[in-house]
């Protein structure tokens, strides 16, 4: 026994062929009609709002309908009517979002405090810190001891020492 469902009943659109005797070459349901004025009368309004002529924007206005008409009626169907396509469109608009912008403003250096002359670092207790005065005694010729607990390559001669 075969069970038929009701998805043919759906499958017929309420379509406006045109007038009787008179048809349109193309076939649009009445939704897209309904949708088509209300999208028509917005663009006008644009396109006369921007400056375009009156020939020009209802020629333009023509076009433009009917491809925001034709996106607009894509999205919406029987499951699927166009008020709840509307809602959802509200709701997702409206919808809250996760802040992504920090807190304040840029960083600016105003506030930040700048001394004419550099800080010295604190001598430790116990030890007075040397001070060099003259040049030489900066740029000796004596090398400063190695670590010898230091990482790296031996050399052969460095391993026998």
């Amino acid at each position: 026994m075969r069970i038929r469902t009701d998805d043919e009943v759906y499958r017929v659109d309420a379509v406006w062929l045109g007038p009787p005797r008179a048809t349109m070459p193309w076939r649009a349901r009445y939704v897209a009609w309904g949708v088509g004025a209300v999208v028509f009368l917005v663009v006008l309004t644009v396109e006369r709002r921007i400056g375009i002529s009156l020939f020009w924007s209802i020629a333009w206005g023509i076009v433009v309908t009917i491809l925001i008409t034709r996106l607009i009626t894509s999205k919406i169907s029987h499951e699927r009517p166009l008020g709840a396509a509307a809602a959802m469109w509200v709701r997702e608009l409206t919808a809250p979002r996760e802040v992504t912008t920090g807190s304040g403003g840029a960083a600016s250096a105003t506030r930040v405090r700048v001394r004419g002359e550099r800080p010295r670092p604190r001598p430790k207790q116990g030890r007075q810190p040397k001070r060099s005065t003259s040049r030489q005694h900066k740029h000796s010729s004596k090398r400063p001891a190695r670590n010898r607990r230091g990482g790296g390559v031996r050399t052969p001669t460095q391993a026998r020492a």
